[in-house]
């Protein structure tokens, strides 16, 4: 049974890495391990910058309420896998540039463990499931949907053999 807290936010303005994970780690000082990651838009689609095609722009759309009720769930799942103190989850939507920071999850536990993995557990998530749909846009003014990739699907795969 679930017994952290939690925060999840589906939003379309910007937010501080830095001042969320402070608050963050105001909120939890006896938390022996926390886990965090942020994600940001590329200025490249593919494996690497140097064989990658170069984009400009990017715009997520997502089903509202929805996708945090689908949110919810999956961190809901995160806590029943993992004793979490407390879980952050910030997942924007709109229009972006190269750089401009797009999800942000933060989990602490008591060690390091669980909040490594609920963190990593919820990215996976919401890079294959989630109800987000992403355009980017090359310099040339092309678009293209994109699909999780199968190097995505593998890696979320693996929380289903736990």
């Amino acid at each position: 049974m679930p017994r952290s807290g939690v925060d999840i936010r589906v939003q379309r303005e910007t937010f501080d890495a830095g001042a969320e994970l402070n608050r963050f780690l105001a909120r939890n000082p006896t938390s022996g391990g926390v886990a965090s990651f942020v994600g940001q838009m590329r200025d490249f689609r593919g494996l690497d910058r140097a064989d990658g095609t170069p984009l400009t722009a990017m715009t997520l759309e997502h089903y509202p309420g929805m996708a945090e009720r689908q949110l919810a769930d999956v961190v809901t799942e995160a806590q029943t896998r993992w004793a979490t103190d407390d879980v952050l989850v910030i997942h924007r939507y709109g229009d972006f540039a190269p750089g401009d920071p797009i999800v942000l999850v933060i989990a602490a536990a008591a060690h390091r463990g669980p909040a490594f993995d609920a963190c990593s557990f919820i990215m996976d998530w919401l890079k294959t499931k989630a109800p987000f749909w992403k355009q980017e846009r090359g310099p040339d003014g092309s678009t293209t949907w994109v699909e999780a990739r199968d190097s995505d699907d593998a890696r979320a795969e693996k929380w289903d053999k736990r």
